[in-house]
C-alpha cells in the first residue's frame, strides 16, 4: 500500500500503554524529498474505503493522493508530517487530510500498534446533498481538510470508538456510520496543521514546473509502455542530460526510479482490486520479465507480489 507533519505531550488524562516507551525520541522523520504519489486502492464504485492494519511498519514514504483520508494510529508514538508541519504525536493520533496534502506517520512501536485509515473520493464535496443544510457542517470539514486537521483528545477517544466499530460493521448501515463519524468530526474543536503560507495545491503532483507535469502526465497514461528517457526529453524539448538533471532537481528521485515506482504502484492497485494473475499483471504495468517483476517488487514492498495480494485481501474493507 501505498503510502508517503508541533511538539505535543502527554494529556494529563493519558497514560501511556505498557507497550509504549514513556517518551518519543524518534529523531526528525525524513525530508520532504522522498514525497511520492499513492496510488490508492479505491474504486469508482466504492462510497469509501477502510484499511484496518495492525503492527503496521511505518515504512511507507511521505506520500500524497487525491482521496480524502482520516487515519487513526494507537498504541504507537512516534513523528507524523502533514504538509509542511511536522509534529511529534502520542497515542491516540486522529488526523484528517484532505486531496494531494502529504503526509507520513512513523511509529516508534512496530509490534502491538492498531492502524485504521478511512479514505474516501475528492468527488463527495460535490454531492448534491452537501449543498443542503443539515450538511453544512460536513462541507465545511472536506474544505478545511486542505490544511490538514488535528482534533482534541476528547474527540480522538471518542471517534476512535467509533471508527473501531466501523471495521466491524458490513452493509447499509455502514454509509450511515461514516457520515456519523465525519459530522461529528466537523462540529468538533480542531486545529489547522498546515500553515497559511503553505499551498496544498502546489504539491508534487506538479513540482512548481508545467514541464515536470507533462511528462508526469505522459507517465500515467504510458508506463505499460516500453518508456526511454529520450522520449521523455523530446516530449519537454530538451536534451537528455539536461532533462535528466531537470527532472532529478525538480523530484528528487532519478527518471528511471520514478517510473519504476510509478510501474509498482500501479502493480500494487491491480494486486488489490482485480483477479489478474502475477503474469498478467507484470507486463500490464510495463515489466517484460517477470522475476524480474518480483524480485522488484520485493525490494520495493517488502513483499512478494502474491503475499502483498493476501496482506490486502486481510486488510481492506470496501463499502
Amino acid at each position: 500500500m501505498v503510502i508517503s507533519i508541533y511538539s505535543v505531550s502527554l494529556h494529563p488524562q493519558e497514560t501511556p500503554s505498557e507497550n509504549l516507551p514513556n517518551e518519543c525520541t524518534n529523531p526528525s522523520l525524513y525530508a520532504m524529498k522522498d514525497i511520492q504519489k499513492e496510488i490508492t486502492p479505491i474504486a469508482a464504485d466504492d462510497l469509501f474505503i477502510v484499511l484496518d492494519h495492525p503492527n503496521a511498519k511505518f515504512d511507507y514514504s511521505v506520500h500524497y493522493h487525491p482521496e480524502y483520508e482520516i487515519n487513526l494510529v494507537i498504541d504507537t508514538c512516534g513523528k507524523r508530517i502533514v504538509g509542511d508541519s511536522e509534529e511529534h504525536f502520542n497515542s491516540p493520533d486522529l488526523i484528517m487530510t484532505g486531496p494531494n496534502l502529504p503526509h507520513a506517520w512513523r511509529g516508534d512501536v512496530v509490534e502491538g500498534n492498531h492502524v485504521v485509515t478511512i479514505q474516501f473520493s475528492d468527488q463527495l464535496l460535490n454531492f448534491p446533498i452537501l449543498e443542503k443544510r443539515l450538511f453544512a457542517p460536513i462541507k465545511q470539514l472536506l474544505l478545511d481538510a486542505q490544511k490538514g486537521i488535528d482534533f482534541s483528545l476528547p474527540t480522538k477517544l471518542r471517534i476512535k470508538d467509533e471508527i473501531l466499530r466501523l471495521t466491524r460493521m458490513q452493509g447499509f448501515h455502514t454509509v450511515l456510520e461514516f457520515l456519523s463519524i465525519l459530522y461529528d468530526l466537523s462540529v468538533a474543536d480542531h486545529r489547522f496543521l498546515v500553515s497559511n503560507q503553505y499551498d496544498t495545491k502546489d504539491t508534487v503532483r506538479n513540482s512548481k514546473s508545467r514541464r515536470i507535469a507533462k511528462v508526469c502526465d505522459y507517465l500515467e497514461t504510458h508506463f505499460e509502455e516500453p518508456i526511454k528517457l529520450a522520449d521523455a526529453a523530446d516530449l519537454v524539448g530538451m536534451s537528455e542530460s539536461a532533462f535528466s538533471h531537470f527532472f532529478k532537481k525538480k523530484t528528487n528521485c532519478n527518471f528511471i526510479d520514478y517510473v519504476t515506482n510509478l510501474r509498482i504502484a500501479k502493480a500494487c492497485q491491480m494486486l488489490s482490486d482485480t483477479t489478474s494473475t502475477i503474469a498478467e499483471i507484470c507486463y500490464s504495468c510495463g515489466f517484460n520479465n517477470q522475476s524480474n517483476f518480483i524480485r522488484i517488487f520485493r525490494k520495493k514492498k517488502g513483499s512478494t507480489p502474491g503475499e502483498y495480494r493476501t496482506f490486502m485481501q486481510q486488510m481492506l474493507i470496501k463499502y
